[in-house]
């Protein structure tokens, strides 16, 4: 066992690039959601900015904000426009394979059959990469439980 000194020198030793990624890979579900809500709320502004949902609400007040044209400034709505609805279609596929791997990942890691585990194997260390580390843990621990080395 290290002492306390030496494993705080390791721990540090961790590049930052493989912490980045580690919370990645934890956080990677609202990451997502996060990005569809902003990609649905940009496509709201443009919406609103281009046609007459733009004069009911706080609509008025954020088209002023994000058009500047009228002062000689930048129109921000051209650009929400289209980040907007790309940033939607990217959001959505985020979040949709994340739940499709989940549903996969949860029926493989109820099953009690050693021989149908061993046989999705491959297709279970592929849904990893859209899992969480908690996920990956689990993983080793039902192979350990199976008795499977690989």
């Amino acid at each position: 066992m290290l002492p306390t000194r030496e494993m705080a020198e390791v721990a540090e030793t961790v590049p930052i690039s493989r912490k980045f990624r580690r919370f990645l890979r934890t956080y990677r579900f609202l990451l997502s959601i996060l990005l569809l809500a902003i990609g649905i709320f940009l496509t709201v502004l443009a919406v609103a900015a281009f046609t007459p949902l733009g004069n009911a609400g706080p609509f008025p007040a954020v088209n002023n904000a994000t058009n500047q044209g009228p002062n000689g400034g930048p129109n921000y709505d051209l650009v929400f426009v289209i980040a907007g609805p790309i940033i939607v279609l990217v959001g959505s596929y985020l979040v949709g394979s994340y739940y499709i791997a989940r549903a996969r990942f949860e029926h493989l890691m109820v099953t009690k059959s050693k021989a149908e585990f061993l046989r999705n194997l491959p297709d279970l260390e592929d849904l990893l990469w859209d899992l969480t580390p908690d996920d990956e843990r689990r993983y080793l621990e039902k192979k350990a439980e199976l008795r499977i080395r690989r």
